[in-house]
């Protein structure tokens, strides 16, 4: 649900915070107010595309601020999840900084975001109708998302478009089959020599670095010894080898203990010393005895090295990539096999089409039933609507297989009795296909999740009694949802729960716009206005504290 709205240097807005309840509120407001100005505010907070200009004159940027309340919202939850984006539930932050230059920057819940991630998380939190709106419902594809919608379709659809695209891949690569046999002959033989070849190579990653280790050895076995033994010379083994050396210097220190005791410590640093370098000749020594000189050994690992190498450079390789490059021939041996398999690929097709069948069937069942539900609740709000006789149905018409499903989705309607049903994108009047429009919404609203409903002047050529009843829908609907409407219509106006009024002034040589809530007296007068006009009468106030009252 919409909790708050806050607008700074936005068109001619100069600072606005507007908090907002459920339920049914209405927004009015003069002609050229900017009722439609809170609407676009909160587009931009969603994601949609910003234009040029929408900074309020001699100010650097425009800023705009949602916050919604996210309980029971399972899929925003869901996606900010997805996302890793850190949120408090139950509330959720949207913001957006338009400069006078035309950049922009999003941020969700103070965290950097991208307009294209404001957009899918918008998607769950407000549906916005507007005039265009109508236009929208003629499209195709937007009747059959409503149909899928409304009859809990949507993820069997979405099944339904998988497995088609499954089936039409594994198509695709039998008439490529058909098409290159005697190509992918070729390259079946070709792969099977070389992996042969590399099979018996029989090389591991692990092995590479042990073998360039053990190679090393091997060569440098007689320079290790040599400078091994000259090492045990200088340490223990030479007249003047470090230990007899330090025997030396211990001799000398024994004698002069007897005269300083304080040389006792130096003593024992020494017999330290000496216990360390006893230890390093008897490792080294034992090096040195272990160290063998096998030409042999050297001849084999060097002549593996070079079969190694041989590989890299005739399948142009690193040495380290020869495994993956020998499964990656094996995965594509399997599949070319797979092919040629006496029609298994055509099996695959077979069953994957099948499968697509199934499931597209029962999306068409699926949609017979909720398009029989939709006909009986639509046809019944526009005999509400002084639609009298008018009926609304589904006409689901058989089409070849589709990532869509096996039908096409048209919206039909006949605006009065004895009309014959067509489709909805022939309907001429203008208010007749606003309250087909409404009654389409208000019905298919009750089955959608998103919490927050905004109707922009979809009211638009109703008047009279059709006026009050669209008021008395948008009112019911509003039990249920958060619905807020910009009408000029006093009878849909005097059936809000709350009341939001917007006017303009002018200050500092700038026309500014704001917005109110009303409060009881206040409301009254807003009525009046939109019932009478500028001249308002103790009749035209009595009326509209009536409408007011019910």
């Amino acid at each position: 649900m919409l909790q708050t709205l806050s607008i700074r240097d936005f068109v001619i807005v100069d600072q606005l915070d507007l908090d907002f309840q459920s339920g049914f509120t209405v927004l009015t407001g003069e002609t050229g107010a900017g009722k439609s100005i809170l609407i676009d505010a909160l587009s931009l907070a969603l994601g949609a595309r910003g234009e040029g200009g929408v900074t309020r004159a001699g100010c650097d940027k425009a800023e705009i601020s949602a916050c919604f309340s996210l309980q029971n919202n399972v899929e925003a939850l869901t996606w900010l999840a997805e996302q890793e984006i850190a949120h408090d539930e139950p509330e959720l932050l949207l913001r957006r900084v338009i400069y006078a230059d035309g950049r922009s920057r999003a941020f969700i819940n103070g965290a950097s975001a991208t307009m294209q991630q404001l957009k899918e998380l918008g998607e769950f939190l407000v549906d916005i109708y507007s005039q265009n709106a109508h236009h929208s419902l003629l499209k195709a594809v937007t009747q059959r998302q409503i149909l899928d919608e409304f009859g809990g379709l949507l993820g069997v659809a979405k099944n339904v478009a998988e497995q088609y695209k499954h089936w039409y891949r594994l198509h695709g690569l039998r008439l490529e089959l058909e098409k290159n046999a005697e190509a992918y002959a070729d390259e079946l033989a070709l792969l099977r020599d070389n992996v042969r070849e590399l099979s018996a190579l029989a090389f591991e990653a692990q092995e590479w670095d042990a073998l360039q280790h053990e190679h090393l050895l091997l060569s440098n076995g007689a320079s290790l010894i040599n400078s091994g033994e000259n090492c045990l010379e200088l340490l223990s083994e030479g007249e003047l080898s470090a230990l007899n050396l330090l025997a030396q210097v211990q001799h000398h220190l024994q004698g002069m203990q007897a005269y300083d005791a304080s040389l006792v410590e130096v003593s024992e640093s020494l017999d330290s010393g000496v216990i360390q370098l006893q230890e390093a000749s008897r490792s080294l020594n034992r090096y040195i005895q272990r160290m063998e000189l096998d030409p042999a050994r050297l001849s084999e690992v060097d002549a593996r090295i070079q079969s190694i190498h041989a590989a890299a450079r005739k399948y142009r390789s690193r040495v380290e990539d020869l495994p993956v490059l020998l499964q990656s021939w094996q995965e594509r041996m399997a599949e070319l096999s797979s092919f040629a398999d006496d029609g298994a690929l055509a099996e695959q097709e077979r069953v994957a089409f099948s499968e697509y069948t199934k499931l597209a069937e029962s999306l068409s069942t699926g949609r017979a039933a909720a398009a029989a539900i939709l006909h009986q609740k639509i046809t019944a709000e526009m005999q509400r609507l002084s639609l009298s006789g008018g009926q609304f149905s589904v006409a689901l018409t058989p089409v070849a297989p589709s990532a869509s499903g096996l039908e096409q989705v048209e919206f039909l309607v006949a605006g009065h009795a004895g009309v014959a049903p067509r489709s909805l994108s022939k309907v001429a009047s203008g208010g007749e296909l606003s309250r087909i429009s409404l009654a389409i919404r208000v019905v298919t609203a009750q089955q959608g999740s998103i919490p927050t409903m905004i109707f922009d002047e979809v009211d638009v050529g109703i008047g009279g009694g059709v006026a009050e009843v669209v008021g008395n829908l948008l009112k019911q609907l509003g039990e249920q949802r958060q619905v807020l409407v910009i009408t000029h219509l006093p009878q849909v106006a005097a059936l809000g729960k709350h009341h939001l009024r917007v006017s303009k002034s002018q200050a500092g040589g700038q026309t500014l716009s704001t917005i109110a809530a009303l409060s009881a007296d206040s409301r009254i007068e807003e009525v009046a206005r939109m019932l009478g006009g500028i001249a308002l009468t103790e009749t035209t106030r009595q009326h509209a504290k009536e409408m007011l009252l019910g």
